[in-house]
């Protein structure tokens, strides 16, 4: 759910998982939306149901994407995003240097990017 702090009030719900959310983050990245009439902001969510979503803050829509973890994770606990410096320099500027750690109930870190 997606809350209005100076109000109080939900502004949105989002529902894909199937178990328990135990962690949400802010996402670094930016999305081009028509529906939104410019860009939009994403966040994630990680669940007991071994899924990480991606969600779009300012439409009420589906998940823009859904990463499944290992089999034998058994659970998303925590999330975060890291830049980490880039060890050759290339010409194309669409690289991304933004990974997405995950811990897992089984106690294994997971690193995307």
């Amino acid at each position: 759910r997606l809350w209005d702090i100076r109000s109080g009030k939900q502004i949105q719900s989002f529902n894909e998982h199937t178990n328990g959310v135990n962690d949400v983050a802010y996402s670094p990245f930016v999305i081009d939306d028509d529906n939104v009439s410019g860009t939009s902001n994403v966040i994630c969510s990680g669940s007991m149901d071994n899924t990480i979503c991606f969600w779009d803050i300012r439409s009420n829509k589906d998940t823009l994407h859904m990463i499944k973890g290992n089999a034998k994770d058994w659970g998303i606990i925590c999330l975060k995003f890291l830049k980490l410096k880039k060890n050759k320099k290339s010409n194309n500027d669409r690289i991304c240097d933004i990974n997405l750690c995950y811990g897992s109930l089984n106690g294994v870190i997971n690193i995307w990017g």
